[in-house]
């Protein structure tokens, strides 16, 4: 059936003359029959329309400047019609494809801005993470040197106190040696103080005995006299050396007490030393494992069966620092910086525990966020295929083919082949009872039994199964039921 469209300026189309009869025009398809013969002419329809033709003209007249009518025409081999188009059906026309034009601009924009974004958090969480395992390290090498470093504080200041001890018993008998002295001083001042009486009645016997020049008695005064004086001499060269003996003994107490407070006042600046040490590495613990438990409380995770599943499991390689110290009264109680240092290295295992939990859980994403586009989200949406609506239990995300798919997590693969509706299937087994499906693979890079880490790449992207379009359906499973994934991915996005 031919079809020409013309204008109203333009001129009318000459009809064949068979055609050239009686016809009726309505206002949006004219008519124009051949008059059969031995007929009659039934004529066509009226307009039928619920709005006022006064309103549609003047709209028409405004707007026929810019769109000016058109006619089609359509001929057959007994008639002839011609579809005409006023200016205001193509203005409305023009208006929706504009409408629709605009709106896939601002929509492909949107997308880009997203993907944009998306690529520079990306960069940021991994600059993270790289400074966050940086700083653990650092930690961790402080903890250790702050361990090595009390360790041989606390054996210098046992060494030290054996030194004072010794020193304190060697005072000790240093003081009970001058006590003796002392007395035996005392005992030889009452022995000189008597033998100095002895010796003036000696001589005043001997003054006697010179007057009455009795030559015997001289003598055995004289003889007396030099025994006194043996006597006095020895008392005085032992209590010479007493005295000696008793300066060294006051020096070395002077010497033992000044290295006695030399060693206090070390002690202390290494307890303050310890306790800033101490202070940094509680507050860095503590701001590392914030962040940890609030990525798992938002995963909908509880830390302490997460911890407790962990611990069953695993073995920790860290080693608790924990030396006893035995008292007075023989009680054994560590002192406080190695309660600390056991706090510390406590927390240290537990933030050990976290990282490992972490990544048997599937926190990352399956898809570098730059090369694809998030095309539908979890929960109720209208079947692109059937259109009618259906639950949707994982995301999407498309790409180009043979975009590589990584494992968001470690595991087992449980099943990697062919599933109705799935298509080419990875399945994942997860800890803690978490299983991770993609689906629609073009591709499968891992066999059944195989073992997993995060960022393996186990397939790549495509279209088998019951789909669309080249694209990914991720889903998450805890005890076999369905969960939002981007709830683990949001959640790990201020960590990682």
């Amino acid at each position: 059936m031919p079809i020409r469209a013309t204008g109203t300026d333009a001129a009318a189309p000459q009809l064949p003359k068979e055609l050239q009869g009686p016809h009726r025009a309505v206002n949006s398809c004219e008519t124009v029959t051949r008059r059969p013969r031995g007929g009659t002419h039934l004529p066509d329809a009226g307009p039928k329309s619920g709005i006022p033709l006064r309103l549609i003209e003047s709209a028409n007249s405004l707007l026929h400047r810019w769109f000016p009518e058109q006619r089609i025409f359509l001929r057959s081999d007994t008639q002839t019609r011609f579809l005409r188009l006023r200016p205001l059906p193509q203005a409305l026309g023009a208006a929706g494809l504009v409408l629709f034009m605009g709106w896939s601009v601002i929509a492909s924009s949107i997308v880009l801005i997203q993907g944009a974004t998306g690529a520079e958090q990306a960069d940021a969480t991994r600059r993270e993470q790289v400074y966050f395992e940086t700083r653990l390290n650092e930690l961790a090498a402080e903890r250790d040197i702050a361990a090595l470093e009390a360790q041989a504080a606390h054996a210098r200041f046992t060494e030290a106190m054996e030194r004072v001890a010794q020193m304190q018993g060697a005072l000790l008998s240093s003081e009970q040696r001058r006590a003796e002295l002392e007395q035996g001083l005392d005992a030889l001042q009452v022995t000189l103080r008597s033998r100095s009486g002895e010796r003036d009645s000696a001589l005043q016997r001997l003054a006697a005995v010179e007057a009455a020049n009795t030559s015997d008695e001289l003598q055995r005064a004289t003889q007396r006299l030099g025994e006194i004086e043996q006597t006095l001499d020895f008392v005085l060269a032992a209590l010479g050396d007493t005295a000696q003996s008793r300066e060294d003994m006051i020096a070395r107490a002077e010497a033992a007490n000044q290295q006695i407070q030399h060693l206090a006042l070390e002690y202390r600046l290494i307890q303050d030393r310890n306790a800033r040490i101490f202070n940094q590495l509680e507050q860095a613990v503590e701001v590392s494992m914030l962040p940890l438990e609030q990525m798992f409380r938002a995963a909908g995770l509880s830390p302490d069966q997460i911890l407790q599943q962990v611990r069953a499991g695993y073995q920790s390689r860290e080693a608790a620092l924990r030396p006893i110290s035995i008292s007075t009264s023989g009680t054994l109680e560590p002192d406080s910086d190695e309660a600390r240092a056991n706090a510390v290295l406590t927390a240290l295992a537990e933030i050990d525990t976290y990282r490992l939990a972490a990544e048997r859980a599937p926190f990352a994403m399956p898809v570098r966020s730059g090369a694809v586009r998030h095309t539908s989200g979890f929960g109720m949406r209208r079947d692109p295929r059937t259109g009618a609506s259906r639950m949707h239990s994982g995301v999407d995300w498309a790409g180009p083919q043979g975009t590589p798919i990584a494992a968001t997590g470690d595991g087992t693969i449980s099943f990697a082949g062919r599933r109705s509706g799935f298509g080419n299937l990875v399945i994942i087994r997860h800890d803690f009872g978490i299983e991770t499906y993609y689906a629609h693979l073009h591709t499968i890079a891992v066999t059944q039994g195989q073992r997993v880490s995060r960022g393996d790449r186990i397939g790549g992207m495509g279209t088998t199964g019951r789909s669309t379009g080249v694209h990914l359906h991720y889903e998450i499973r805890v005890n076999g039921r369905p969960i939002n994934p981007m709830t683990y991915i949001r959640a790990a996005q201020n960590v990682f």
